[in-house]
């Protein structure tokens, strides 16, 4: 275990071009990250390509073991990684943020590591026998954002290393060096040139997409983003696994407790401060609950601390960058001027530094308002009536993404019969957003294809190869 100046330093670039990485919560400086280029990309394939066949020679123990051990590794240097993470994210060390991040990031490597994957029988009926099993792919590029760049980053590169493969990984612009450092502690327990990052600009990116080394790419962004992702592949076929943006909805039935589920909707909604892909976007409350769903909800919002992510008291952080805070400024705005009424926030104190938008409730808006309609990845959330489940199934399923969505009741069965009428990859019943190793999870529409996690997860990072015979 290292100090955290030592892992800083560790990854701070001794040469060459760097970009200076501020605190979103103070404006002060964090560290420099390297500038790597079109030519570094190519020597982290290369290196890639020299460490991958002994890697998938090891077969699935010997490197669920090192994946294991890696786990080991990060849980060793799980504080200093966390309060790297909140300094250059934003996101507060307690709550569902940083140090949560920091131990999912082991969670999920060890869910990798112990998932089974055997070869699957698919006939034997006495003439036929074919068996279907799941080899390398040879080399994943792995792109992640900035909203959880530790995290993310594992769910690429945990499956893709236990299938055999080697990884090049392009962080965010805004948060390399939390997933720097990630690497490094991972490094410890892995073959050299087996897991490189790569921290350069769209360039970088859209090599790295291209490449006709590389043989699959998987990426959590911006649906445009994938878009591009999506051309640049073409040329060499490359599979993909894409997890696109969201704009998830949450329909509470007309006999939820709005008491009850206050807690729970809020941190669906303001997890990461609002910045998750995944996270409640647009809530839709029957009219016989309305007035005290927001009440509950206010409550709840008013009381949750924000501010500058190392203290231990704060559990809600600023935006990462001023380009977001602009976003939701913009939206709160424009509901403010159509009539909506914000209940809590939407007053952001522009005196103190950082991107600080305050937990924002706005009620009484239009399903076609700017901030229902757009996705706006921040800590404010628009509550919209309906008055029958008709109406609010049309509404949750009108726009062109479906990441996920939520349906709040006691009555299971029939929250169950709404679930299946929303069109999103994942529906979940009484909460949001609550992602689990061992539950497959993709996008529907335009939030992107492909599945990450469990035993599909580990199949998406692998060949399908048939024996028949």
């Amino acid at each position: 275990m290292e100090t955290y100046d030592a892992l800083l330093a560790s990854i701070t670039p001794a040469a060459g071009e760097t970009r200076t990485i501020l605190d979103p919560a103070t404006g002060t400086v964090v560290g420099e990250a390297p500038v790597h280029t079109v030519d570094d990309l190519e020597a982290a394939v290369a290196a890639a390509q020299a460490a991958q066949p002994a890697w998938a020679a090891l077969g699935h123990d010997a490197r669920s073991a090192a994946l294991l051990k890696a786990a080991d590794a990060v849980e060793r240097s799980a504080e200093e990684l966390a309060r790297l993470l909140s300094r250059e994210q934003g996101k507060p060390l307690n709550g569902p943020n940083a140090r949560f991040e920091v131990g999912a990031c082991a969670a999920w490597l060890r869910a990798a590591a112990t998932t089974p994957l055997e070869p699957e029988t698919v006939v034997d009926d006495g003439q036929t026998y074919a068996e279907l099993h799941y080899r390398p792919i040879g080399i994943v590029g792995a792109i992640g954002p900035w909203n959880w760049p530790m995290m993310i980053t594992i769910w690429q590169i945990a499956p893709a290393l236990r299938m055999g493969n080697a990884v090049v990984v392009k962080p965010s612009k805004m948060t390399p060096l939390s997933v720097l450092a990630l690497a490094k502690v991972l490094n410890e327990e892995l073959p050299e040139g087996l897991l490189t990052v790569v921290s350069g600009d769209r360039k970088v990116g859209a090599r790295l997409a291209e490449h006709p080394a590389i043989g699959k790419v998987m990426f959590t962004g911006s649906t445009d983003a994938g878009r591009e992702i999506i051309k640049s592949s073409a040329g060499t076929v490359k599979r993909l696994t894409l997890e696109l943006g969201g704009n998830d909805a949450g329909i509470v039935l007309p006999d939820a407790d709005p008491k009850a589920i206050a807690q729970d909707l809020f941190w669906g909604a303001f997890i990461n401060t609002g910045q998750t892909c995944a996270a409640l976007k647009r809530l839709y409350v029957h009219d016989d609950i309305y007035d005290a769903v927001c009440q509950e909800l206010s409550k709840v919002a008013a009381a949750m601390p924000m501010g500058v992510g190392l203290d231990e008291n704060n559990v809600l952080g600023p935006l990462q960058n001023k380009a977001q805070y602009d976003v939701v400024a913009r939206l709160v705005e424009a509901a403010r001027d159509s009539g909506a009424r914000v209940l809590v926030g939407g007053n952001p104190d522009t005196e103190q530094p950082g991107y600080f938008y305050p937990a924002t409730l706005v009620a009484d808006i239009d399903n076609d308002n700017p901030l229902v309609a757009e996705e706006q990845f921040g800590p404010a959330l628009p509550i919209i009536r309906y008055s029958t489940i008709d109406e609010a199934v049309e509404k949750a399923n009108a726009l062109d993404v479906g990441l996920g969505a939520s349906v709040w009741s006691p009555n299971l069965p029939e929250a169950r019969k709404v679930a299946a009428r929303i069109q999103a990859g994942t529906v979940w019943i009484n909460k949001h957003g609550a992602v689990d190793p061992r539950v497959p999870f993709g996008g529907a529409k335009q939030s992107g294809y492909g599945l990450e996690f469990g035993v599909e997860g580990l199949k998406a990072v692998g060949v399908p190869q048939v024996i028949n015979g």
